[in-house]
């Protein structure tokens, strides 16, 4: 197994580590959390990065990969709903369209094709990691250090929802163009 498939790997690993530091109760677990989703976010660049450059991309890789960062997103997506930070509707737009091209991917594999990642897809979960990152940050911030800002915070609360909807955005537009780009693989009527 090469490397970009092992950073791939401890980032399914570090989900586990990042759920625990989260319902933990202990001093700075939100802080701690953080760190650990800001690491397992790294690994996603760090993995593609390095597949690229050295030559090292592997169909296990263009599978693992993507199925990797639904699992980390979507697990913070679940926590911050849980923390009451965000709605359940993004989360749901969010999972249909990620069971969606999960679908796609098991239909065109039967036709020996692998859906790799495309750029809409990298810029979606980029900006979804991103979103998350500044949600855990001023969870970090209002818990573990107990900051009160009640006037800037509802100005921080409304960024993290603008930030949401934008990352839902991006997810429905990624949809759509690997729906249309597989298409023909679906459509059975022709």
């Amino acid at each position: 197994m090469n490397l970009p498939n092992k950073l791939t790997l401890l980032r399914f690993c570090l989900v586990p580590v990042f759920l625990l530091f989260i319902y933990l109760a202990m001093p700075l677990n939100y802080m701690i959390a953080l760190i650990v989703f800001i690491i397992a976010s790294a690994t996603d660049a760090l993995d593609g990065h390095i597949a690229r450059k050295h030559n090292l991309i592997t169909d296990f890789g263009k599978f693992l990969d993507p199925l990797a960062d639904k699992v980390l997103v979507i697990s913070a997506l679940v926590v911050l709903v849980d923390l009451k930070i965000m709605s359940a509707i993004p989360l749901i737009i969010i999972i249909t369209r990620e069971f969606m091209v999960s679908g796609l991917r098991l239909v065109v594999a039967d036709e020996g094709v692998v859906v790799p990642a495309g750029i809409w897809g990298k810029l979606k979960t980029a900006f979804t990691m991103v979103t998350i990152i500044v949600a855990l940050l001023w969870l970090s911030i209002t818990n573990d250090f107990a900051f009160n800002m009640s006037s800037t915070g509802k100005i921080i609360d409304i960024i993290i929802l603008i930030l949401i909807w934008i990352s839902t955005i991006l997810t429905v537009i990624s949809g759509l163009i690997y729906l249309k780009a597989f298409w023909k693989y679906i459509d059975t009527d022709k």
